[in-house]
């Protein structure tokens, strides 16, 4: 009796009878199609959606703090965190800044590895977006024939660096390894059977009438939308606005290779689909480009840089100097010159950039990332309103957003 006396004044405020007729319901953050811990808060008139509010920070872990907190090096493993499907963009996107910070240039050998192991990145991720998007909107087979590929690509990633998903694949100054023996010739063997796949993943989607009424008119981002909240990657190409890094502001290997940058007019996710079928063509092109190149460079793959940079292993077991210089990098960490810097990069997602201020101390003393992800989250509040609760699922899968770069 006490207990109901005292929640009596509360629920005496509450009215049970709502003339609007509307519903207010939480999709996430444990919803499995959330793909992150993504909380939206959605008002439904009926099935339709008439408000949503993302709310995210439910994977925070304070990565840029932790950044200031750690050597340059100590850090670069941990943006393997951030969006963990496509980890090689995160490491090179860092150790460009830092290389621009330094104004050093890593060895054309290690730029051409480098720029390999991206767009094989580039694949790696799309191919997890096909199928974890199709598995969404209800189309089982793709999910499993993606995933195969997947692993073939993983495998070459596992041949060269011991890691399949955190790769640490790249470092400062450079790359740690050379490509192992054969390596070519798997990565040659594996686009072959992905150029071929690709063929039946669009035979079984492309004109599929199911597919494309859950796609089509569905997720309609205009160009002024998607200008006005910073989309970048195939959320921005895919709304007519042919806008790539790797053309617009050229870095690395990018200005010598020829590749296409493939832009939708529909704006529309069944547009944005197709971007990701072109890119994984454009991305096997880069790398077959990049196979001669590999051949005819030398074999330095580390910057020649003592203040900064550590001299190769043999170096360091043969001779004094190296091992000193080597042990006080470990242990005390290269000091940049002061300054600040940001170095943008074209992520299988979109815009990654990297902005650092130095204080002239091992630390960071500031680090702030420009994530793709968070931007096309922020989006689905104007996106959503008017469409079905169903859809909400296929458009927030067809973002490609990660959670991972989103709550860093």
């Amino acid at each position: 009796m006490q207990v109901k006396n005292r929640l009596k004044p509360f629920f005496e405020n509450i009215s049970f009878d709502r003339e609007d007729n509307t519903m207010v319901v939480n999709f996430g953050p444990q919803h499995p199609s959330a793909h992150g811990q993504l909380r939206l808060i959605l008002e439904l008139q009926g099935e339709e959606v008439l408000k949503a509010n993302p709310d995210i920070g439910y994977l925070h872990r304070g990565m840029e703090k932790m950044a200031e907190n750690m050597m340059y090096n100590e850090f670069l493993p941990t943006t393997d965190r951030m969006d963990y499907i496509a980890a090689t963009s995160n490491n090179y996107g860092f150790a460009l800044a830092v290389e621009k910070l330094l104004g050093i240039e890593a060895p054309r050998r290690a730029e051409i590895i480098r720029t390999m192991l991206l767009e094989l990145n580039r694949i790696i991720s799309h191919l997890f977006w096909l199928a974890t998007h199709a598995l969404d909107v209800g189309a089982m087979s793709i999910f499993l024939y993606a995933f195969r590929e997947r692993e073939f690509a993983m495998d070459l990633m596992e041949d060269y660096c011991g890691a399949r998903l955190t790769h640490s694949a790249v470092r400062i100054g450079g790359v740690p390894l050379d490509l192992p023996k054969n390596w070519i010739v798997q990565l040659e063997k594996f686009m072959f059977i992905l150029d071929e796949q690709i063929k039946v993943y669009e035979g079984l989607l492309s004109k599929n009438r199911i597919w494309k009424m859950r796609l089509e008119n569905v997720g309609v981002i205009s160009k002024e939308m998607a200008k006005s909240w910073g989309c970048s990657g195939i959320a921005l190409r895919g709304s007519g606005v042919k806008w790539d890094l790797r053309k617009e502001m050229p870095y690395g290997l990018y200005p010598e290779l020829d590749f296409n940058i493939p832009v939708s007019e529909t704006g529309d996710s069944y547009g944005r689909y197709k971007l990701y079928m072109m890119e994984m063509r454009e991305s096997m092109k880069i790398i077959k480009q990049l196979v001669p190149m590999y051949k005819e460079s030398d074999t330095q793959l580390m910057a020649h840089a003592p203040q900064y940079i550590s001299a190769p292993k043999e170096q360091i077991m043969t001779q004094n100097y190296s091992l000193m210089q080597h042990f006080v990098l470990v242990t005390q960490g290269m000091r940049p010159p002061k300054g600040e810097v940001y170095v943008a990069t074209e992520s299988p997602k979109g815009e990654l950039g990297f902005y650092i201020v130095s204080d002239g101390s091992p630390y960071p003393y500031k680090i702030k990332v420009r994530a793709p992800s968070f931007w096309h989250t922020g989006l689905l509040q104007d996106l959503l309103p008017g469409h079905q609760l169903a859809d909400v699922v296929t458009i927030i899968g067809n973002l490609n957003i990660v959670f991972g770069e989103i709550d860093r």
